[in-house]
């Protein structure tokens, strides 16, 4: 996958955007409703920046049941990978309220293993 430098900032550009990267980053992949818990924002909100994160490339999504589930691309350039995980790792404390609000939501879905 070739995303410019360009691209990717841009795309991260956002402030909503980037907290959803760096959910992920941290969480492995999460459902639109773990996403509009943790950030404390609208679906209709969550999801428009989930399809434009997923139209720049940098997002990657499954379907099960009634749920769709995000994640890093993973075909995502090496770079991007570090750039989100220094951030992170940069600004626990900024993302610690998400955190903590994922943390407390009731009634997560259950995710299923995938098969082999």
């Amino acid at each position: 996958m070739t995303l410019s430098p360009s691209i990717v900032f841009k795309c991260l550009g956002d402030e909503t955007r980037l907290r959803i990267m760096l959910m992920l980053c941290a969480e492995g992949e999460l459902c639109v409703c773990e996403l509009i818990w943790a950030l404390a924002d609208s679906q209709p909100k969550i999801s428009r920046h989930l399809a434009q994160l997923r139209a720049c490339g940098l997002l990657a999504d499954r379907r099960q049941g009634q749920w769709i589930y995000y994640r890093l691309h993973p075909e995502l350039p090496q770079w991007v990978n570090d750039v989100l995980q220094v951030t992170l790792n940069a600004h626990q404390a900024w993302m610690n309220q998400d955190a903590q609000r994922l943390a407390a939501m009731d009634d997560r879905p259950v995710r299923q293993n995938a098969c082999c």
